[in-house]
This record gives structure tokens, C-alpha cells and sequence, in this order.
């Protein structure tokens, strides 16, 4: 374990720089900016290295083969016969995110053929890494959108007009318009797995190294916009306002409220506010609620709530407010005979989570596991986020022996 450990930490070491904060320490890797098309090229450069074509599907997503794409049309079988096995996984971030998410999947399914090949292991079906473009949504506003589009469950059109900070859409980011759904080369995939460091505690708890992944909560994301009346902070008196930043922090306690009734999660980590001066009652406050439940009824119910409280405070501030949904992942229960089966054939523990992922996507078009590896701080979209060299070498191992066995046999 110590040598892959090793080998682990100098590929490891060649990506970790990359999009760094010097200030924060955390990753400024927004899906096609120089940070994220770096990795890009470097994830060519290891491709090569390993004599790996790499074929994109016109959306941004990249793919590298180990073993010729089958040529005889979509794949109907199981994960165990026919068609290529999926593995891979991201590497743009969120603002000042942690160094794991998403790249960890990416590095270890290169060693993890890497491994394969070092033991003399020949895959009888192709084995194929993905690096999927703007999986955490933080430059164009939706969330796993590579993985979307190859799917068809975003519109090509919709997605190319989808616009960044500075006003840059993501057709003139990607350098054309997206391609969009691509029913031919996903249905060359009998399978799909997904290795990522955990986003919580679990692991720790269970003093594990590696989980296999049970479901995904429901989730999703709302645009709240707040429009009042801006005025002057120093002469309007406080009964004449009509100030959305009330009515939005009022919004904000609520959904704090309804989830914890609910045992569901809900936050608010983005705001806008215009004009955005300090001496100035604002004239419009957006912000962004990120909300998940382990139930479609409860997250459902949760947002009804937070929408009907800001609602109410809307018409006592003299507000006016706009909701709008951006993006919403159902329930993903992963396929529970290859999830149990790989649970069996690791000895790993099965573990839900909150978090999204494109694997979360891809579930619902193919057999889709996914993997974890502890994260000793239990910190994720954070610097704080972490994981041990040792542990991350035995997240190859164990990616390396699922690709065994369902590629190889």
C-alpha cells in the first residue's frame, strides 16, 4: 500500500497547485477557466501517457479509452457482458473549494488502470475515464450540466445560453454551441462508477476507509428575488421603506426553521444585491436556496414552506417576490444489485448522501454505483477537506478491483 501511496501523492502533486488560492488555500477551478482548462490538458497529457484516446461528445466532457469503443451499435446487456465500464469524475470547484472534490476520481481511476495493467489484467470491455465539464454548477448556475447534456436532460439550447458572472454564456466559454443529447455514445456504456472523497463523517465513524453509495437525496435549487424601492439609508424614515433585504433575511431564518422541523437541509450561500451600496436601502436582493430532504415529499413541502413564509413577509415589507426553480435532481437510488455487489465484493459499508453528483445524473440512463473515500475532517466544498494519502490509495485498490470485475470478466 505504501508504493501506490506514493505513486498516489507525486500524480497527485502535479495537479495540486493548479487554480490554488494563496490567500484562502481553498480552489478557484471554474469549469472552463485556464485553472480547469489546465487540468483539462493535463488529464490529456496522463491519457497519453497511457496510450488512451481521448474522444469528446461536443458538451465539454471528455473521455479517455482504455480499449476500443464498441462500434456495433448501443449496448443492451448488464454491467456484467458488453459495452464499455465508466469511471472518472470532475475537476472544477465550487468558490475557495476543497482539493478533492472531483479531481480525487479523475486521479485515481488513471492509477486504478494504472494497477490493472501492472498486474497483468487485459479488460475483455473497454474501460473508460470521464472528466465531465461544470459538475458544481459555479460558473454557469447549473449543476452537473456535462452530464446533463450527454443525457438529454437539459436542453442544448437552454444550456448554451446560460450565462457566468461577467455575462460570458457557456456556448462562447465552450467555443461552439453544445451538442447536446448524445443516445449513441452513452448506450455505449453498460455501467458507471464513481469515485469521491465523502462528504461528511460517516467513514470516520465507521473507521473505514472506503463506502460504497446507496442513494442521493432529492435536491435542488431556487432563485428568490426580492424588488423594493431603493432609497437613501440617512433620510427615508424606517416606516416609509420597502426594503427587500428585510423580507430576504426573514427568508433565510425560515429556511433554517422549516428544514429543521423537517430533518432536511437548506441553505443560503449566495446572494445579490443591487445597488449594493452601504449608505443605500437596496432596490432588489437575490438569493439562492439550496435545499434537500431524504424524501421528494419532504423537500417539496420544505420549499412550499420557505416560498409561502417570504411570501407573507413580502406583502408586509411592501415587496414583491419571484421564485424560480434552476435546477432539480429527484431521488437517485443507485442500482441496488451493483451496489450491493460491489459492497460485498469490497466488505464496505453502504452509505446515503446529500450531496449531488453526475453520478446522480447518469443513474437514471445506466447501472451507476459510487464510491467514497474517508475525509478525516468530514469538511467538504471547503480547504478544510481532506483525505490520507493511505486512504486514498485504497480507494484505488477498491476502484481497481470493481473495474476488474466488471470489466474484465
Amino acid at each position: 500500500m505504501s508504493g501506490l501511496a506514493g505513486r498516489f501523492r507525486e500524480l497527485w502533486d502535479e495537479i495540486a497547485p493548479v487554480g490554488r488560492d494563496a490567500d484562502s488555500g481553498g480552489y478557484l477551478r471554474y469549469a472552463l477557466t485556464p485553472p480547469e482548462l489546465r487540468l483539462r490538458e493535463w488529464f490529456r497529457e496522463q491519457a497519453d501517457l497511457r496510450g488512451m484516446p481521448v474522444s469528446g461528445d461536443g458538451n465539454g466532457n471528455l473521455f479517455a479509452w482504455w480499449g476500443d469503443p464498441p462500434t456495433d451499435g448501443p449496448n443492451t446487456d448488464g454491467p456484467n457482458t458488453g459495452g464499455a465500464v465508466l469511471t472518472g469524475s470532475h475537476f472544477d470547484s465550487v468558490p475557495h473549494g476543497g482539493a478533492y472534490d472531483g479531481p480525487l476520481g479523475i486521479v485515481s481511476a488513471f492509477l486504478a488502470v494504472d494497477e490493472l495493467r501492472a498486474a497483468g489484467v487485459t479488460p475483455v470491455r473497454p474501460v473508460v475515464v470521464a472528466a465531465f465539464v461544470e459538475e458544481e454548477g459555479a460558473r454557469f448556475g447549473v449543476p452537473c450540466l456535462g452530464s446533463r447534456l450527454l443525457t438529454g436532460e437539459i436542453d442544448a439550447d437552454r444550456a448554451a445560453g446560460l450565462r457566468d458572472a461577467a455575462g460570458v454564456s457557456f456556448a462562447e466559454a465552450l467555443g461552439h454551441r453544445p451538442a447536446g443529447a448524445d443516445p449513441a455514445l452513452l448506450g455505449r456504456f453498460a455501467a458507471f462508477v464513481e469515485l469521491h472523497v465523502e462528504q461528511g463523517r460517516a467513514l470516520v465513524d465507521a473507521d473505514a476507509p472506503v463506502a460504497v453509495a446507496s442513494a442521493i437525496w432529492p435536491h435542488g435549487r431556487w432563485r428568490f428575488e426580492l424588488r423594493g424601492e431603493g432609497n437613501h439609508a440617512g433620510t427615508t424614515r424606517m416606516a416609509d421603506r420597502r426594503d427587500p433585504m428585510l423580507t430576504f433575511a426573514f427568508t433565510v431564518l425560515a429556511a433554517n426553521k422549516e428544514a429543521r422541523l423537517r430533518g432536511a437541509h437548506a441553505t443560503v450561500g449566495r446572494i445579490s444585491v443591487e445597488p449594493n451600496a452601504t449608505n443605500a436601502i437596496a432596490s432588489t436582493v437575490t438569493g439562492w436556496l439550496d435545499a434537500r430532504a431524504a424524501e421528494p415529499d419532504t423537500l417539496h413541502d420544505l420549499v412550499e414552506a420557505v416560498r409561502a413564509k417570504a411570501a407573507e413577509r413580502a406583502r408586509r415589507d411592501g415587496t414583491e417576490l419571484t421564485v424560480t426553480r434552476e435546477s432539480a435532481t429527484p431521488l437517485v437510488t443507485f442500482d441496488g444489485g451493483l451496489a450491493d455487489r460491489l459492497a460485498g465484493l469490497l466488505a464496505a459499508p453502504v452509505l446515503p448522501t446529500g450531496a449531488g453528483h453526475d453520478a446522480g445524473v447518469l443513474a437514471a440512463h445506466l447501472p451507476t454505483a459510487m464510491l467514497f473515500v474517508r475525509n478525516p475532517t468530514g469538511v467538504s466544498h471547503s480547504p478544510a477537506e481532506s483525505a490520507t494519502d493511505d486512504d486514498c490509495a485504497a480507494g484505488v485498490v477498491a476502484l481497481a478491483r470493481v473495474l476488474e470485475e466488471l470489466a474484465c470478466h
